[in-house]
């Protein structure tokens, strides 16, 4: 169990004003969060899986594509748009 300075420490750390009973509170708290990662750690590991990533050393192709055409592609298939520029509701009042 975490002990009640470390509590405290930690809530120095974070600027936190804690009453006793927050402290004790906090103390079980977190001692049940930190056990249940010791149990997390001690749980078996995944074998390796085959088919979820690629070669990883493998690279595709580099290759420049004009921002012009991404953006009459977007704004083309935008309901609604004035002056080469996609237009939207005035959130600004």
């Amino acid at each position: 169990m975490i002990s009640k300075e470390e509590v405290k420490h930690i809530a120095k750390l974070a600027r936190l004003e804690l009453t006793e009973k927050e402290i004790e509170k906090l103390q079980k708290d977190m001692s049940v969060i930190l056990d249940y990662f010791d149990l997390l750690q001690k749980a078996p590991k995944p074998k390796k899986m085959e088919g979820i990533y690629k070669d990883l050393s493998s690279t595709r192709k580099d290759e420049a594509i004009s921002d012009y055409d991404i953006k009459d592609k977007l704004i083309g298939q935008a309901p609604d748009k004035k002056d080469g520029y996609i237009k939207v509701k005035s959130i600004l009042q």
